[in-house]
């Protein structure tokens, strides 16, 4: 099996520059918990691209992200509404759930979008007790589905959802990929859209490990520094978290590594597109490419390159590209494909 495959961007190693800025970071004593040089102006780095008004908080993990900045805006009585292949609906083993108490409202959707219609269907019992009360809308960037939210769209879920004294949070793992696929930059698809927190990742595109929970257009709780100490997520040495985001913002490294991943996805949906029989399911918009292969070529190509079956009775694949995806790569794997068409043909 070639390791390396389509199976995830988790599965990418840590892009060189940021393992040398780990290294420059791991000179020397500094003081614990973020009270260091390399966190003050990684803080710097991310008002440079989110908005002077940016409040980050460094953590370790996606989900954590996800948990503490939802947690931030909700109580236990609270829900949030969502896509229903959302990361927090199903990929999170119900954290959101278990450590905020509240419920989540999954909303079908065909390419991984929300849309104010698909969100209004859930804002209903509104100060009656015995329903759980809609506080906060989860939109993700780019989708479960590799589609990306426009500027525009965004913009209208968020005037939508303030107008209805909702918050709006951004599950922004695959962000770079967005704002890369969009050409634009990460204020344009966040503040300036209105979103009120936004979890910050950086591990699929890249860095080793660590995201950061912002808030954007809300003001952090007073008390949010002790949810995050409370929910585990209080890096001790935090120079480690910040020395890659330092790196990765303060140069045009995230922009490089999305913009290629998202460059390889979209040759690889091209190349196995031609190939009889494989139909690519969705707009391929950031690194992500779904299609649907014939049912019995899928372990042999499983053998040979891993990826991960989306949907199972469809016989739709999920394939990720990542920053180090090589054009090579790609086309071995495209020509594993024909081969095998060809021969169950």
């Amino acid at each position: 099996m070639n390791t390396k495959g389509f199976a995830s961007d988790n599965n990418s190693g840590v892009h060189p520059e940021i393992m040398i800025a780990l290294t420059e970071a791991n000179k020397g004593h500094t003081v614990a918990y973020g009270d260091d040089p390399y966190t003050r102006e990684a803080v710097k780095a991310i008002q440079k691209h989110l908005g002077d008004g940016a409040d980050p908080y460094f953590v370790f993990l996606g989900t954590g992200a996800n948990v503490l900045g939802i947690g931030a805006l909700t109580r236990s009585f609270h829900s949030v509404i969502c896509a229903e292949t959302a990361h927090i609906q199903e990929d999170e083993c119900g954290a959101p759930e278990k450590f905020n108490g509240v419920k989540l409202l999954p909303v079908d959707t065909a390419d991984g979008k929300l849309t104010v219609d698909g969100i209004r269907h859930h804002i209903k019992g509104i100060g009656f007790e015995h329903h759980s009360q809609p506080r906060v809308v989860s939109i993700t960037q780019a989708t479960e589905l590799g589609t990306v939210y426009k500027p525009e769209e965004i913009r209208e879920i968020c005037d939508f959802a303030h107008d209805n004294g909702m918050y709006v949070h951004m599950d922004g793992a695959r962000i770079a990929n967005a704002a890369a696929s969009l050409g634009v930059g990460f204020k344009d698809i966040t503040t300036d859209a209105g979103v009120d927190v936004l979890s910050f990742g950086g591990t699929k595109n890249g860095m080793m490990y660590g995201e950061a929970v912002v808030f954007l257009n809300t003001p952090a709780p007073e008390e949010f520094k002790y949810i995050r100490k409370q929910g585990m997520q209080l890096a001790s040495k935090m120079r480690y978290v910040s020395a890659q985001f330092l790196r990765y913002l303060s140069s045009d490294l995230w922009h490089q590594t999305a913009a290629h991943a998202n460059s390889m996805a979209r040759l690889l949906a091209e190349e196995a597109g031609k190939v009889p029989g494989i139909e690519i399911t969705q707009e391929v918009e950031a690194n992500g490419v779904f299609a649907r292969v014939p049912k019995e070529i899928i372990p042999r190509l499983q053998e040979k390159f891993f990826f991960y079956i989306w949907d199972e009775p469809q016989s739709v694949v999920r394939w990720m590209t990542s920053f180090d995806t090589t054009e090579q790569e790609i086309r071995d794997f495209v020509e594993l494909i024909r081969e095998l068409v060809s021969h169950e043909g």
